[in-house]
């Protein structure tokens, strides 16, 4: 399965959390989102009629549980890869999942900047082709599947100042203008322009230009719908 597009299968009970990872995965180059079923049974009949690389698969689903689904995938001899997305946060399900092949593991809720980083690392993996010649092209090999160290804030920038405007924005479904955001974050306007621009910058918030009275454009800003959770780490 190396080379080409990747192909991804989506198995999400949730349809609002489907059409979300299928926009993210679409965001991806070399990745397409050939489909999204709902439960087990969909996905077996989808995997049966269509090529399939990876799954992004949830493991709480109405008709059984998705490590044992993917499981039967590795006793029929199924090459497909997953990717497990869930809010599953048990570390003896991680390491089972481990032990199934399992090829990344991400946590709900997350941001696209993070299936997108486990994304292309996946892809990463499969360039990895032929013969190795010492231990060293095992561990590069090996690597291209870690997950890196969280990516450090822009300089000025905090963590918890960036989760408590992540907060205020996700609190307020009209949206927020820097001026709201900082009489609220109790920070000046120009501060929490930053904090709203970054947020945007990493695809978890949207801004639109709104006319006032004066006829002067004012940029509300809008947290995007999919992007929940903490921020300050991704």
């Amino acid at each position: 399965m190396s080379g080409g597009e990747v192909r991804v299968l989506i198995v999400e009970d949730d349809p609002v959390a489907a059409d979300a990872h299928a926009l993210y995965i679409g965001r991806v180059p070399g990745f397409t989102a050939v489909g999204a079923v709902h439960s087990l049974a969909e996905a077996t009949r989808f995997l049966e009629r269509t090529r399939v690389d990876l799954l992004l698969l949830d493991l709480g689903l109405p008709d059984g549980h998705g490590l044992r689904f993917a499981r039967g995938l590795r006793a029929a001899g199924h090459p497909v890869d997953v990717i497990v997305v869930t809010s599953a946060r048990d570390l003896a399900v991680v390491r089972e999942s481990v032990s199934l092949g399992v090829v990344q593991y991400v946590l709900k809720p997350f941001a696209f900047p993070t299936l997108r980083e486990r994304l292309l690392r996946y892809a990463e993996f499969r360039q990895t082709a032929g013969e190795a010649v010492g231990q060293d092209d095992v561990d590069r090999a090996m690597a291209a599947l870690r997950a890196p160290r969280p990516a450090e804030l822009p300089k000025g920038l905090s963590g918890p100042t960036l989760d408590r405007v992540a907060a205020l924005l996700r609190s307020a479904p009209e949206g927020l203008t820097a001026a709201g955001a900082a009489e609220a974050a109790g920070i000046s306007r120009i501060t929490a322009r930053r904090y709203l621009e970054h947020l945007v910058d990493t695809g978890r918030a949207d801004r639109t230009p709104r006319y006032g009275q004066v006829g002067r454009p004012e940029l509300h800003y809008r947290w995007l719908a999919a992007a929940t959770g903490s921020v300050s780490k991704v």
